[in-house]
């Protein structure tokens, strides 16, 4: 019996702590401060997409507390209180996430960048990898015309109608009645993301309904879309960033649709972050921030078949 071994040789302890280093260095070289946030807090996130996992209570008297999925919140109310550029490098969790790809524990460098937009950071994260990844392939693309090149249809103004046909015809019977943002995701994963080139792919102007923490705009063609990017490395999905939401009243009506669809999907509730509202309402700078996962990225730079050649420890090993 060797299940008490790691999954990881030598060789591979030794790159991801290299990895590690040129990381944190990388920030330092641009003067961005890295900050020690808390895994372990009173509320998570809503979204109806992540499920967090749920400790027991803290102290007496208090519900129960959350491993956090990122540490977003924590890093916006530093934001809020003048901290200017930030990165985080530490643990991220979320609940029922274990494969090849997932586990419920991971490594996550998230970073914003004051007065930055989408494009300006897509390039920054472009600069990372190429330093990790020399000569590596960089393309830039709408989310939109992936769509019209692959499935020829307009993602921001098809029928919801349409996108059920496409959903079902590539999916199941069971997407007849899917929402529009389950819709566009089953397609992009499905049959966009297999086709995108090798080398880092930067995917922007996301539609609206998935616009989670981002802003949105009307771009040239009048079309409602969301400044939010995604970062796909070899048709993996690597890294997803924003434009950040700064309304604090807009961001509670968000919250409010995260409650509805939580419901709709038969999932309990999730407390509001009150302190991240009143963060944003005491004034939130303009800035861009972008998540990535770092096992993702070892199990690139290796060649990497699955999660546990790359951690010393994934789930099926503790």
């Amino acid at each position: 019996m060797n299940d008490w071994q790691p999954g990881t040789g030598l060789d591979s302890l030794r790159q991801r702590g290299r990895v590690l280093c040129e990381l944190r260095s990388f920030f330092q070289q641009r003067n961005v401060l890295e900050v020690d946030v808390p895994v372990l807090a009173t509320t998570s996130v809503t979204d109806c997409n992540i499920d967090s996992i749920a400790t027991l209570p803290v102290t007496s008297g208090e519900s129960a507390g959350y491993l956090q999925t990122s540490p977003e919140y924590f890093m916006k109310r530093l934001l809020a209180a003048g901290s200017g550029d930030i990165y985080c490098l530490g643990k991220a969790f979320r609940h029922g996430e274990a494969g090849s790809r997932h586990n419920p524990e991971f490594t996550l460098l998230e970073w914003y960048r004051c007065g930055w937009d989408e494009h300006q950071l897509m390039a920054e994260l472009g600069e990372l990898i190429s330093g990790l990844i020399p000569r590596v392939r960089i393309e830039k693309h709408s989310y939109a015309n992936l769509f019209i090149e692959h499935l020829e249809l307009d993602p921001h103004q098809a029928e919801l109608s349409s996108l059920q046909q496409l959903a079902v015809k590539y999916g199941s019977d069971a997407w007849s009645n899917e929402n529009r943002a389950n819709c566009l995701d089953l397609l992009f994963s499905l049959v966009i993301e297999p086709q995108l080139a090798d080398g880092l792919v930067l995917v922007y102007d996301y539609p609206a309904c998935q616009a989670a923490l981002a802003k949105c705009y009307s771009d040239p063609r009048d079309r409602r879309v969301s400044r939010r990017f995604e970062a796909f490395l070899n048709r993996v999905e690597l890294a997803n960033g924003y434009v950040e939401l700064t309304d604090g009243q807009e961001q509670a009506s968000r919250f409010n649709a995260d409650q509805q669809a939580r419901k709709v999907a038969g999932k309990p509730p999730m407390d509001v972050d009150q302190n991240l509202l009143a963060a944003l309402n005491s004034g939130l700078p303009e800035c861009s921030g972008v998540a990535l996962g770092v096992d993702r990225l070892l199990m690139q730079i290796e060649g990497a078949a699955s999660l546990d050649q790359v951690m010393p420890f994934s789930w099926s090993r503790c």
